[in-house]
C-alpha cells in the first residue's frame, strides 16, 4: 500500500506539473534584460513539490525568484547553468540546489524515462525560517545568504547522496503530502524541508572535507563553527574524547588563540554575515549565536569591532 500511494502521488504531481502557471517577467540587468520565472504556486503556499517525468521538456535558460532543490529521482537529466555557460548532467541520486535568480534550465527527453523531484521555497520563508537550520555549516550558509547581497548570484550546488541517505525518503514523504494537500500540509512541508536542509548541509560538509587532511585543532575549530549556539570546552572534549584542559591547550598550541578568542571571532564573523545578508533582528541573531540576551551580544560585538552593530552597518553601507 505505501508503494501504491507513492506511485499515485508521483503520477498526480507529474500531471499537475504540466498545468502549472509558469509565468515569466523581464528584469533589467546592466545592459540586458533577464527572463525571470515567477512563483508558480498559490498565494498561500510557501513550499511546492513538483515532479517532472517521462515527457519532452526543454527549457530555455532563465532565472527564478525562489530557491529550488531538484533531485534526480530516477535516471538522469540535463541542466543549463549560467555560471559556467554549459550543460551539466545530473545523475540519479544527485541533487542540484539553485539560488534565486541563478541561471537555470532543465532538458529532459521522453525516451530517457527519468524523473525529477523538485522542492521550491519562497525566498522570504527561507530567510525567515530556514537560515538557522543551515547556519551550522559556514560554507553552505554563505551560499544561501549570498543572493541577499548579490541579487544576480550565479552559484549552484551539486552533489550525490549515498544509497543509505534518508533524502529520498524525505522527498517521497513530501510528494505524498503535497499531492493531496490538507490544512496542515504547509506546516508538514516546512518540517520536512528543515530535515531535508539538515541532510543537505551534512552531505555538503562531508563532500567538502573529503580528501582534505586536517589537524586535530583544525577539526576542533570546525566543530566550534558548527555549534556556535551551544559549544563549550566540555562539549568539544566529549566529541573528540579529550578532557577540557587538553582541548584548551591543543587549541592554543595549534591556532595561537584561546578557545574564547576563537569562539568570539567565529561568532562575530557569523554575526556580520547575518546582519548584512538577512533581515533578522539583532535579538534573533544573538539567540542564534548562543548569547543569553541581546545586551551580551552588543557587548561582545563592541569588544571585537570597537563599535556597535548599528554603527558597523552604517559604515559598511
Amino acid at each position: 500500500m505505501p508503494g501504491e500511494a507513492l506511485s499515485k502521488a508521483l503520477e498526480r504531481l507529474a500531471r499537475r506539473f504540466e498545468t502549472l502557471p509558469w509565468t515569466f517577467s523581464t528584469v533589467r540587468r546592466g545592459r540586458r534584460d533577464e527572463i525571470v520565472r515567477l512563483w508558480p504556486g498559490s498565494s498561500d503556499e510557501d513550499i511546492m513539490v513538483c515532479v517532472l517525468r517521462n515527457f519532452d521538456f526543454h527549457e530555455r535558460l532563465h532565472r527564478q525568484d525562489y530557491y529550488f532543490f531538484n533531485y534526480a529521482y530516477k535516471g538522469s537529466y540535463q541542466a543549463f547553468c549560467d555560471r559556467s555557460s554549459n550543460v551539466v548532467t545530473i545523475h540519479e541520486g544527485e541533487c542540484y540546489v539553485g539560488q534565486p535568480f541563478s541561471g537555470y534550465g532543465i532538458r529532459q527527453d521522453a525516451e530517457s524515462r527519468s524523473a525529477v523531484v523538485g522542492v521550491l521555497i519562497r525566498k522570504e520563508l527561507f530567510y525567515r525560517d530556514f537560515l538557522p537550520v543551515v547556519s551550522s555549516a559556514p560554507a553552505i550558509f554563505r551560499f544561501f545568504i549570498d543572493p541577499q547581497q548579490n541579487e544576480f548570484s550565479t552559484e549552484y550546488l551539486r552533489f550525490a547522496f549515498p544509497d543509505d541517505s534518508p533524502v529520498k525518503m524525505l522527498l517521497e514523504m513530501m510528494v505524498i503530502e503535497y499531492s493531496d494537500p490538507k490544512e496542515e500540509t504547509q506546516a508538514m512541508l516546512k518540517s520536512l524541508t528543515a530535515a531535508l536542509l539538515l541532510q543537505i548541509a551534512r552531505r555538503y560538509r562531508e563532500v567538502s572535507k573529503s580528501g582534505i587532511s586536517q589537524s586535530v585543532s583544525d577539526k576542533m575549530v570546525a566543530f566550534i563553527g558548527e555549534h556556535l549556539g551551544n559549544v563549550s570546552l566540555d562539549s568539544i572534549g566529549k566529541h573528540f574524547f579529550y578532557n577540557s584542559t587538553y582541548v584548551s591547550n591543543l587549541l592554543k598550541s595549534g591556532t595561537g588563540r584561546t578557545f574564547s578568542e576563537i569562539l568570539l571571532r567565529l561568532r562575530m564573523e557569523r554575526a556580520v554575515m547575518l546582519m548584512k545578508g538577512t533581515t533578522l533582528s539583532n535579538e534573533e541573531i544573538a539567540d542564534m549565536l548562543g548569547y543569553s540576551n541581546t545586551s551580551n551580544f552588543y557587548k561582545a560585538f563592541r569588544q571585537y569591532f570597537g563599535i556597535s552593530p548599528r554603527e558597523y552597518l552604517h559604515i559598511m553601507a
